[in-house]
């Protein structure tokens, strides 16, 4: 619920508990917000519950925007929230940044009295959903996969990017590190799961062209933004070309004429293409009426 208004349902793409406090999870979906709740307020009668958060965190430039959504969040050991955007950027959050259980309440200068989040950038997050994880002993590094197919690795304190690596052939998608010893599982587009640890002291200079691999990935990013199908709206368009290609083949069959294409456009003086694809079904076909 925000401001009495009933906000819809979120499409979750990731759950993560806080290591310090088990009691704290954080969701993150289809909106820009990475909402936080305490398992202790709900109660095993749902009608009962409230389904306020107990924080919310956003950056605040995305703040009203629908065009982002979250693919993937991640705690350190120090409470902190990692929050990956799809084509957007990484923003790691400290826990005095929240926007408090109804975010759109916080607004002027009380919003800008809230410290920014540091922001990691270089990769993309666009094709597939990505993960995103911290790194380390202590949680010193700040990892994600991207769609050029590399892995990228970023100091977590002042975002430096240290170590960009060839991960995949196509895109990058999740990375898991080993809880205990220094070793890193990452996989892709491919059929195969990579292993990576550490073989030598020696400091692995970034690739020649990195800098190229990072502009190519933020003009692509600035490309896609500027225009945005949400897969509600892609869903939406589907059902208005299914009922448009359901009227026309009515339409033929009233005229007599299914077999033949010399009248398709007796009715409104204009053609049709009618593109058949699968909808699931055995023996069965949609078909979508493109005019």
């Amino acid at each position: 619920m925000e401001n009495n208004k009933h906000s819809g349902s979120i499409r979750l793409n990731a759950i993560v508990i806080d290591p310090r406090n088990p009691n704290y999870f954080a969701v993150g979906g289809s909106d820009e917000y990475a909402r936080v709740y305490d398992i202790r307020m709900y109660q095993l009668d749902a009608r009962t519950s409230s389904d306020r958060p107990i924080d919310t965190f956003c950056p605040h430039h995305l703040i009203k925007t629908h065009d982002v959504h979250i693919t993937a969040l991640a705690y350190s050991n120090t409470s902190e929230v990692l929050v990956s955007y799809n084509d957007e950027l990484i923003y790691l959050f400290q826990k005095n940044m929240g926007l408090g259980p109804v975010p759109l309440s916080l607004q002027g200068e009380d919003l800008n009295k809230l410290e920014k989040p540091q922001v990691y950038s270089g990769h993309r997050n666009s094709q597939t959903v990505k993960g995103v994880s911290f790194f380390g002993p202590t949680d010193e590094y700040v990892l994600t996969g991207s769609d050029c197919g590399h892995i990228f690795i970023w100091k977590k304190k002042d975002a430096k990017l240290v170590r960009v690596m060839a991960g995949d052939r196509h895109i990058v998608n999740q990375l898991k590190p080993h809880p205990c010893i220094p070793v890193l599982a990452t996989c892709g587009i491919e059929k195969t799961i990579k292993l990576w640890a550490p073989t030598s002291k020696d400091v692995t200079p970034l690739p020649p062209d990195v800098q190229e691999m990072m502009e190519a990935n933020r003009r692509g990013r600035e490309d896609h933004s500027r225009v945005t199908l949400t897969p509600d709206m892609i869903m939406h368009v589907l059902r208005l070309h299914r009922r448009q290609a359901l009227a026309y083949i009515e339409r033929r069959e009233h005229l007599g004429d299914v077999d033949s294409d010399d009248d398709d456009d007796d009715d409104d003086g204009g053609g049709a293409y009618v593109l058949g694809f699968s909808d699931g079904e055995e023996g069965g076909n949609s078909e979508c009426s493109i005019s």
